[in-house]
Formats: structure tokens, sequence, C-alpha cells
């Protein structure tokens, strides 16, 4: 089977414009599965305003349970769980629950047991543009890396049963856990920054961790008008670092009324984003032989 070539947009850190970016790509690409894999705050679907075809709960590490008919309230279970997650009627706090057993192993009369605990959705869905697959990680649960590597995973599966060629990942924000698993393997990786301090700093942290994988680096720098010197120092670096600048967006507010009103800055605004040097900047993102819109 052909390996799928993947494309992940990421950002140092939330709302520099990354899902922004990754929806107006999505209109000028053909025989590609767009994955959502930003599952602590996914938001690309409110772009693409997906129909839901599938749903299935997904199940990250084991947590305790109750079974009052055998609990003695001896309160072992209480004095050694180090996360708070026994409440005083001795029923566990789902959310504060790590796992461990530790009260599964103390309680005398075994009213206590780990079992797979929902902690997130998996969609597919059909956007206008072609399928979607996303996922909502329910607040406060862990497992995000393992969710995103299952959107993934489903995203390349769907992708090769179409005999696409692409998958399109909007990916995390940050540099943690759940971003390593959205980038690991990926073919080619778009960071989106802004120029600020902040911004250089986030630059740097995710050059490095993507030094691992070894992607396809680029790099759009989004409000490049907002500091001059900040537009710059990452210029300056993406040069330092043979890091290819295929895009500077500068402020417009049309931009931002448009996602307002729920449009893909892309396709509102045509005009603007042409003059920018779109069509290139999209050619560079996706694989030589991946069939184009533009």
């Amino acid at each position: 089977m052909k390996k799928v070539s993947e494309t992940v947009i990421i950002s140092g850190k939330g709302g520099t414009g990354k899902t922004s970016l990754t929806a107006s790509l999505v209109p000028y690409l053909k025989n590609t599965v767009v994955a959502d894999c930003d599952v602590d705050a996914p938001n690309l679907s409110i772009l693409l305003e997906p129909e839901k075809v599938r749903d299935e709960v997904f199940y990250g590490t084991k947590k305790a349970v109750l079974n009052p008919d055998l609990c003695e309230s001896c309160g072992q279970c209480r004095v050694y769980c180090l996360f708070g997650a026994v409440k005083e009627d001795f029923s566990i706090k789902a959310p504060a629950c790590e796992g461990c057993g530790v009260c599964v192993h103390v309680c005398p009369t075994g009213a206590l047991k780990l079992e797979k605990a929902a902690v997130g959705s998996i969609f597919e869905s059909d956007t206008e543009y072609g399928p979607m697959i996303h996922a909502r990680l329910i607040p406060g649960e862990e497992t995000s890396g393992r969710l995103v590597s299952e959107v993934r995973g489903r995203a390349g599966k769907k992708a090769a049963e179409l005999g696409y060629d692409h998958v399109l990942i909007d990916g995390p924000p940050g540099i943690g856990c759940a971003v390593i698993s959205a980038c690991t393997g990926a073919d080619r990786v778009c960071v989106v920054t802004e120029p600020t301090v902040s911004g250089l700093h986030d630059l740097k942290r995710l050059y490095t961790m993507l030094q691992r994988f070894e992607p396809e680096i680029f790099l759009i720098i989004n409000k490049s008008d907002l500091s001059r010197k900040g537009a710059d120092a990452i210029e300056a670096f993406a040069s330092e670092h043979s890091i290819p600048v295929i895009l500077k967006i500068p402020f417009k507010e049309e931009i931002v009324k448009s996602l307002s009103e729920k449009q893909i800055p892309s396709l509102a605004e045509a005009g603007f984003f042409e003059e920018l040097g779109w069509a290139e900047a999209v050619r560079k993102l996706v694989p030589a032989e991946a069939d184009l819109k533009v």
C-alpha cells in the first residue's frame, strides 16, 4: 500500500492563526483527508461545518470503580490514594483518578476494580471539501497524545481506503506530548508564528523538538506587520536554520470579520491571499504529485 503523505500545521501557542490557516488550505486541496488533532480545543469544525457520519467513545487509561455492595467502609482506599480521588462515601472521582490501582490492591473486600474509562469521542465526518476525522477530549482528562495518534491513524487509513495521497493535520499548539504525537513521522510541518518575542521563543522550541523527527519544515508569519523588529528576528532565525518562510500575512481587519462570520479566510479574501503568493505557498505544503485547485 502506498504511503499517505502528511502535512501538519502547528504553532507555539494558541491564537496565532494555525486553525484559520489550516481551514484556508482545505478548499485548495483535492483528494485530501483533513484531521483535527487539536483534541483539547478542537475548532476546525467551526469553519468547515462537517456533517457527522459516525462517532464513537474513546477509552483511555483504566480508572478505579467502586461496587458499593461489597464496600465495608474500612477507609483503606482513602488512606493510600495519593491523588485525592476517593470521596467520603468511597466512590471515585474519575477525573482525579490516575489508574495506579493502589486502592484495588489494598481493598480487603474486592469492592474496587479498574475499568476502561471514557475520556473523549472520535468523529468521522463529511465536509464540502472531503472527509474529516476529528476528536474531542473530555476537559480535564489526559491521554491527549493517544487520542491524537488515533485520529492520525484513522485519517491515514481513510485516505488509503479512498486512494488519496494526502492528509492535512491541524495540530495542537505548544510542544507537549500531543504535538509530538501529531508530528512524529510526518512528511512536512508548517509552523505558524507571530513577530513577537514569545513568537520567536516558541519557534526556537518547536525547531528543537522537530529536529528529532526530521520533517521538511516551513514557516508562515501571521500578522507580519505587527512588529518589523520581531519579523526581522524571526526571519533571521529561519535563514540561519534554512527554514523557508513561505508566506507573510499582514494584519487585515476583513480577515477577522470573516472569521467572526464563520467564513474561510482564503475564500472570503481570495484576492488578498492571491497577492501574497498563496498558490505558491499551498504547493510547497503538499506532495509534489498532489492534485491542487490552485
